[in-house]
């Protein structure tokens, strides 16, 4: 396993580049204990958690350094400040939407038999996520594709991209033998976040290339 990419770190505020297969917090089980957080605890010993990553995915994540700070954004992303984009290849040649952005817009339910699976329900948490097509890859029959949660369900991307018939390439959980057999992991990253600096209040923004 890779070690952590630390992309920015002050007084208050971690940026990490978390790479896949990596838990962002502990899982239940002493196999489940090595995770992004504990290893940058090791470093940073105030650093807490305000939000996650699958295991399976890679890219941005931030950290707070201390209770205030935790407090501060908790709180933004509660009230959906910060954004969040992530670039994805999902299976077959998705069509663009009519305008530059799509948006789907389908409640996501978690399965409870199928735990941690979420499914597609009536009965969900509305759930809504914006989406581009960047490319096609005409040969492997793929698109990549940019996307934005503006909610922020557990599963939420993947879900989504899986209810419009183009699951994520190499999505274990939510792919066809097709998607799973053209990537060795799940090909989603989180690319770029825009936040409020939970002490200096200065706009930032970050960035991290998909390393596929």
């Amino acid at each position: 396993m890779p070690e952590i990419s630390v992309l920015y770190a002050d007084e208050a505020l971690l940026v990490l580049d978390k790479p896949a297969g990596l838990l962002s917090v502990p899982g239940k089980g002493a196999d489940k204990q090595d995770c992004l957080s504990s290893r940058v605890q090791l470093r940073y010993p105030d650093a807490r958690v305000v939000h996650r990553l699958d295991q399976a995915t890679s890219g941005l994540l931030v950290m707070a350094l201390g209770a205030t700070a935790q407090r501060a954004l908790n709180d933004a992303f509660a009230m959906r400040q910060v954004h969040k984009r992530y670039v994805a290849v999902v299976d077959g040649l998705m069509e663009p939407a009519a305008e530059d952005w799509g948006m789907i817009d389908l409640p996501v339910l978690l399965d409870w038999p199928n735990r941690p699976r979420r499914i597609i329900d009536p009965q969900g948490k509305p759930s809504r996520t914006r989406w581009r097509v960047l490319g096609h890859n005409l040969a492997e029959q793929t698109a990549r594709v940019e996307l934005e949660p503006v909610t922020g369900r557990s599963h939420q991307l993947r879900v989504h991209l899986h209810a419009i018939q183009h699951p994520i390439l190499g999505d274990a959980l939510y792919g066809t033998l097709a998607s799973l057999g053209k990537a060795e992991r799940l090909l989603l990253h989180a690319t770029r976040l825009e936040l409020t600096h939970p002490a200096k209040l200065q706009a930032m923004v970050f960035s991290s290339e998909p390393p596929f």
